[in-house]
């Protein structure tokens, strides 16, 4: 059976932060760009999307453009070290784990991180991309996983989300939407109908702001709501200081 939301317009404010977007960053491949600035690399556990739990190698790269109010990684604003592409693929490997993500602050900022994948996977490797939803990742290799995260209001960036990663994802792919409040979920359940994406080839999660709204909350709206998208937690920030580096 087909799930269909109720026929609730959106409140005006919630849809006017859809419509009144900040001009987009463009996605850009440029030739000899062959490095990256990288925050940290380590061995962990995926802590989310439908692979949660898998062993995991981490590529965080510097910078991001955002600055969401519940953002986790604000270290990675500033700082780091500039690898060589082939450098990082060869600690990658070290590492041991046949799958690897490649996250930020906002990996693609930096062109350097389309060669970066390019050899990931040319290695053999399984790549996964976390990315902000606020620049289109239609130049991302297609056999990446791309976890896109859709800015909810509570974010204070919902206007910078690029809706054409609606269109430029596959089935490889999963879209996440971070849930602080109500208006967050009501705002996340608008755009599930609006733009049908129970019927797109790509996965949809629901996740909550650790600390802000408790996952049970969350489930129960879903479970009530008889909304069938991928519910998922943070593992990570159970399993270790939700504030620890490195995991």
């Amino acid at each position: 059976m087909q799930w269909s939301a109720p026929a609730v317009p959106l409140p005006k404010a919630l849809l006017h932060t859809m419509l009144a977007a900040r001009p987009h960053i463009e996605p850009t491949r440029r030739p000899g760009a062959d490095s990256v600035v990288v925050k940290e690399i380590y061995l962990s556990l995926q802590g989310e999307s439908s692979h949660a739990g898998r062993l995991c190698s981490f590529v965080r790269l510097t910078g991001c453009h955002l600055r969401c109010s519940y953002c986790d990684s604000v270290f990675a604003f500033r700082g780091g070290t500039r690898m060589h592409v082939t450098e990082v693929v060869e600690q990658v490997k070290a590492l041991g784990s046949p799958l690897v993500e490649v996250t930020g602050g906002e990996p693609l900022l930096q062109p350097g991180v389309y060669p970066l994948m390019d050899a990931l996977l040319g290695a053999g490797l399984e790549v996964m991309l976390e990315t902000s939803g606020s620049i289109d990742v239609r130049l991302v290799p297609p056999a990446v996983r791309k976890i896109v995260d859709l800015k909810t209001p509570s974010s204070g960036e919902c206007d910078r989300n690029d809706l054409r990663n609606l269109e430029s994802m596959n089935a490889n792919d999963e879209l996440k939407f971070v849930i602080g409040s109500r208006e967050d979920f009501e705002w996340a359940r608008g755009m599930v109908h609006a733009h049908r994406l129970l019927e797109r080839p790509y996965g949809v999660l629901f996740s909550t702001v650790f600390d802000a709204l408790h996952p049970r909350q969350l489930a129960e709206w879903i479970i009530a709501d008889r909304l069938p998208v991928r519910f998922q937690l943070q593992q990570h920030k159970y399993l270790w200081d939700p504030n620890a580096r490195g995991v």
